[in-house]
């Protein structure tokens, strides 16, 4: 895989994420955004790079929403969340109620990471 293969797989998720918060708070759009990119980073990279692959969704997910809880807070929206929540318990909350999206993009990831690799041709 190029390093600018790797620039467009890092800008796309935070690119859904700044439209995303185009109305104040991170939604539906921001889930779908997500599970898309993690569904085509093992599509496409080598099948040496699947690893990183693997373990990106937690990091990118905690990542993105730690961004958005420090520059961002009043976007994550969360029942029973203290308005005066500091930056951590927004990002861990907003984890929380994201986890569900977390985990149809890991094991849609991990499946086609499977693929990829069945379908390698042998050494």
């Amino acid at each position: 895989m190029l390093q600018d293969d790797r620039a467009v797989e890092t800008l796309h998720p935070h690119t859904v994420t700044a439209l995303d918060l185009a109305d104040g708070r991170l939604g539906l759009l921001f889930s779908i955004g997500f599970v898309l990119a993690v569904v085509t980073a093992p599509l496409s990279v080598d099948v040496r790079s699947l690893l990183t692959t693997g373990v990106m969704p937690p990091v990118l997910l905690i990542g993105a929403l730690l961004v958005v809880a420090l520059f961002f807070p009043d976007a994550i929206v969360v029942d029973g969340l203290p308005t005066d929540a500091g930056a951590l318990a927004r990002t861990l909350a907003a984890v929380i109620d994201h986890g569900i999206t977390l985990v149809v993009g890991h094991v849609l990831a991990l499946a086609g990471i499977v693929v990829r690799v069945a379908a390698a041709p042998s050494r």
